[in-house]
């Protein structure tokens, strides 16, 4: 259990800085004033990676289409050029062609040094490979589907076999194709609140969700069936994340899903899973409700040495904050944690520590699926502000939304959000899709403690160290991360880990379990330089 230091005396405040860094060009996606289709709501994520290889994280913003609309809005990356100045080089960099995009989730598939993106979009979703800062579609001839419709939606890279190559996981939201869904106001589930709306998902096929293997000569094959991942049936698939959550050194898969029961697939080991959601706590909220689950984030808020699960919801209804008893038991103490204070429409969501005191904060992205509210009078509104939650310890959390500055009341249509370091000063600015708007880029100023970066690089394992599991001591505290990708709602975090050590100067131990199973120690290490850890080469 983890003895908490706190060396904080008022809230750091977040500024917006998309405009001052050159990054205020509006994401497109849909309608801003009315909706006919379920693509038009669901929004798109964001993804914070070094593409160019400089050392400087980059930021990929994903745009989507208009119904109608003949042109293409291809997804926005922009170089990181130092001194807080981005550049746009989409599509010099080979990120060409529109579409509807979903999730971006980003690692070295082919072990080369380079990172790589997989993108996924309603209709074929797309594996860029990275060719030393140049990506190429690589996605037909490397054995994935190349044609058909699917309604790609979260997605992880995970190494799930532990063989050291990074297999491909991802969600489907709706199994149809869009011209032929039902019109607003055809059907009940096209009716919100007396309201003509877009439809769905409510009353149309489900998706299954998808798990690529990647074989030895880099081309990936279907191990779905095989693996266990079609065994539950269909469901609304969402959020996705990839995390240990029993301790068992296998990466498991935990997938929020809309009005259906949310899934956790549990790695045995042996090249399957087997799906035990609601055996274990997490398929539906406290009352045993089916939830519309959409972002999730993952991260050990109370300090037991176990992963939590925190996931948004629909309007109405508060955060789900699935507490990790013993690695098999999760309990939902999202009320009793104080979550229940704002019931916005959440989506984007992220367990980081902002004010640095050890203890996971909650940061959480809003605005609601229907443009509709505004005009009906319900109460409720597109636009809503994004909250942030202050972790007080024994499982308490306090509103700080109000504190952390104007940019975070500010309301925005929010989707997709992602954590990473986008100025080079060693701490992690937040990053948010807004629906029809320029993306929000919240940096913090004011007080903070320190901070412990780390980054990691397998050798044996996955060259990204994805699933590598990280253990911090700090005196008597005691913090655990893990690296993964995907996560929050149809983004990418940085693939760095972050240690908030309050008043601590000094690391003791930093512990690193690599994704294939072996552990190495570091230790006496000085939190004021990053660390860049590589897979045997410890002391």
């Amino acid at each position: 259990m983890c003895a908490f230091l706190l060396a904080v005396d008022s809230t750091p405040q977040m500024t917006d800085k998309s405009d001052a860094w050159g990054l205020a060009r509006p994401i497109v996606y849909g309608d801003s004033k009315s909706t006919r289709y379920l693509i038009e709501t669901t929004g798109t994520g964001v993804a914070i990676l070094d593409f160019d290889g400089d050392r400087k994280n980059d930021l990929l913003i994903l745009n989507g289409a208009r119904i109608g609309e003949k042109l293409e809005y291809p997804p926005l990356l922009y170089r990181n050029s130092g001194e807080g100045k981005f550049e746009e080089v989409g599509a010099a960099s080979g990120l060409v062609g529109g579409g509807w995009a979903q999730a971006a989730c980003s690692g070295d598939i082919d072990n080369d040094g380079d990172v790589d993106l997989w993108i996924t979009y309603y209709g074929v979703s797309r594996l860029f490979l990275n060719q030393g800062g140049r990506f190429e579609d690589v996605t037909a001839r490397r054995g994935l589907p190349a044609t058909g419709v699917r309604w790609g939606s979260g997605c992880a890279m995970v190494d799930y076999d532990r063989d050291g190559r990074l297999d491909l996981f991802v969600a489907n939201y709706v199994d149809i194709e869009m011209e032929k869904s039902p019109k607003p106001g055809s059907m009940p589930e096209c009716m919100w609140k007396d309201t003509p709306v877009a439809c769905g998902p409510r009353g149309l096929p489900k998706g299954r969700n998808y798990l690529y293997r990647q074989l030895a000569d880099g081309r990936f094959e279907d191990a779905s069936a095989r693996a266990g991942i079609w065994k539950p049936g269909g469901r609304y698939g969402l959020g996705v994340t990839a995390a240990d959550f029993n301790n068992d050194g296998w990466p498991d898969i935990y997938v929020a899903c809309d009005q259906t029961p949310s899934l956790l697939y549990q790695n045995l080991g042996n090249g399957t899973f087997k799906e035990r959601a609601m055996e274990a706590g997490v398929a539906y909220d406290a009352n045993g409700r089916a939830q519309a689950g959409m972002g999730v984030a993952v991260g050990d808020f109370d300090g037991n040495g176990m992963l939590d699960i925190a996931k948004t919801n629909f309007s109405g209804d508060l955060p789900s904050l699935y507490l990790n008893e013993d690695g098999s038991f999760f309990r939902d103490t999202a009320e009793s944690a104080g979550l229940g204070k704002h019931l916005l429409l959440g989506w984007g969501i992220a367990f980081y520590d902002h004010d640095e005191d050890g203890r996971l904060d909650l940061i959480l992205a809003n605005g609601h699926v229907y443009p509709e509210v505004d005009r009906a009078k319900f109460g409720e509104t597109y636009r809503q502000p994004t909250l942030l939650y202050r972790n007080l310890g024994a499982g308490r959390f306090e509103d700080w939304s109000a504190k952390g500055g104007e940019a975070l009341l500010r309301p925005k249509a929010s989707r997709g959000l992602a954590v990473g370091d986008l100025d080079g000063d060693g701490r992690p600015e937040v990053v948010i899709a807004n629906m029809n708007d320029a993306p929000s880029v919240l940096r913090r100023d004011g007080a903070r403690g320190n901070l412990l970066r780390v980054t990691l690089e397998g050798t044996r394992s996955n060259r990204s160290a994805i699933g590598a599991r990280v253990t911090v001591e700090a005196g008597k505290s005691r913090y655990i991360a893990e690296l993964s990708s995907g996560g929050s709602y149809y983004s990418q975090h940085e693939s760095a880990l972050y240690f908030g050590l309050g008043a601590a100067t000094r690391v003791d131990r930093v512990t690193v379990r690599w994704p294939r199973g072996t552990t190495e120690i570091w230790q006496n290490v000085d939190p004021a330089k990053s660390l860049h850890l590589i897979e045997g080469k410890a002391p």
